[in-house]
């Protein structure tokens, strides 16, 4: 570099600075841990993957991974485009006095050659260690949504897809899948649209893969955090039609009393995020329904405001086939017509609907029930 600038040969200086550079990050990014960046970025990564980074990806890398600043980034990249577009590496586009090769110089040594901290940023191998280490209390989570708060958009964005991916890991502990949804709950309200992008793509490729162990655990995730609307129309109904089966097949069994009320709150969260498409609703409603009628011994009390809940937010379609399934759908329509007790417990369903969404062309069975 010395001898190239001695000569005014600037334009081979600085492709000599920028390898330096990059050499160093590299150094940085193998101090980190490539283990650790594996684990994170839920694949393979080593020194072969390390090497074949494009300059520009292995400056991402960095800053994600909190070893450079948000500013470092900026300057690096701004260091590689005059890299490729004034260095002796690419045909140049102009030339360089030695004043640009000084500020490149200058960019270089400070942002990637020096040993810079990030007082900002998350130490993730630290947040790793604390994840694994059992389940977080109530100071240790608050301390680390404050952490991932402070920190840059860049690497709290890659900490919700890690944590993701260790949600969905069968490998992952119930302490550690826990842990990860509580300090990503924290954030769901402000998730950016980014990070809900990056995160229905990885779990459209378990489901394209066909590893049904984490596309079913990040079904579960979605749904826990309320973003479950995110997924495509087919996959809505095939969540809501498995949860509607579960609580049937819980409801059809001896001891439905006391095992029937996490199967109707888990239906209810998913109707709570308008999850159930059209598609499903036939199923839906008449699940509901069957339920909050109850057999001929009675009802579940404990999942009863579950039931009355979701009657009380059917829209008109869906009241249409709640009242047409007391002559469509065969259990319904047996428990009402041998047992006193289903039609009380029905004709108390109907009377939580609002009359002014009832279809017109179902008033009269809506005044047969109120």
């Amino acid at each position: 570099m010395c001898v190239a600038v001695s000569t005014g040969l600037f334009d081979a200086a600085i492709n000599y600075i920028w390898n330096a550079a990059v050499l160093e990050l590299r150094r940085k990014v193998r101090d980190f841990g490539l283990q650790v960046v594996a684990q994170i970025r839920g694949g393979a990564f080593d020194e072969r993957a390390l090497v074949e980074l494009k300059d520009s990806e292995l400056v991402g890398l960095c800053l994600r991974h909190n070893l450079i600043t948000e500013d470092g980034h900026f300057f690096l990249d701004q260091c590689r485009e005059v890299r490729n577009n004034f260095s002796a590496a690419h045909p140049p586009m102009g030339t360089l006095d030695e004043y640009e090769v000084l500020r490149f110089t200058s960019a270089c040594i400070r942002y990637a050659l020096e040993d810079e901290t990030n007082p900002r940023g998350v130490d993730t191998r630290a947040f790793l260690t604390a994840l694994r280490a059992g389940r977080f209390n109530a100071p240790q989570l608050q301390r680390w949504v404050e952490l991932l708060t402070g920190t840059h958009e860049a690497q709290r964005d890659l900490l919700f897809s890690m944590l993701h991916g260790l949600y969905c890991d069968p490998a992952s502990s119930q302490e550690i899948r826990l842990n990860s949804l509580d300090v990503v709950r924290a954030f769901a309200e402000e998730m950016s649209a980014k990070v809900k992008s990056e995160l229905v793509d990885r779990h459209s490729g378990y489901l394209a893969s066909g590893d049904i162990k984490r596309q079913s655990s990040s079904q579960d995730f979605f749904t826990r955090l309320g973003i479950a609307a995110l997924f495509s129309e087919a996959e809505r109904h095939s969540i809501i039609t498995r949860a509607c089966q579960r609580l049937l097949n819980v409801h059809q069994e001896f001891n439905n009393f006391y095992n029937e009320p996490p199967f109707a709150e888990r239906l209810h969260e998913l109707a709570e995020q308008s999850v159930v498409p059209d598609s499903a609703l036939f199923e839906f409603v008449c699940t509901v329904v069957v339920c909050a009628t109850g057999n001929q011994y009675g009802v579940s009390n404990m999942a009863l405001p579950y039931y009355e809940s979701m009657v009380r937010n059917f829209k008109p379609k869906q009241i249409a086939i709640m009242l047409e399934a007391t002559e469509t759908y065969p259990v319904l329509a047996t428990r009402l017509k041998h047992y006193d007790g289903c039609r009380q417990r029905f004709r108390s369903l109907v009377s939580i609907l609002d009359r002014q969404s009832v279809p017109s062309a179902h008033q009269a069975r809506y005044d047969r029930w109120s």
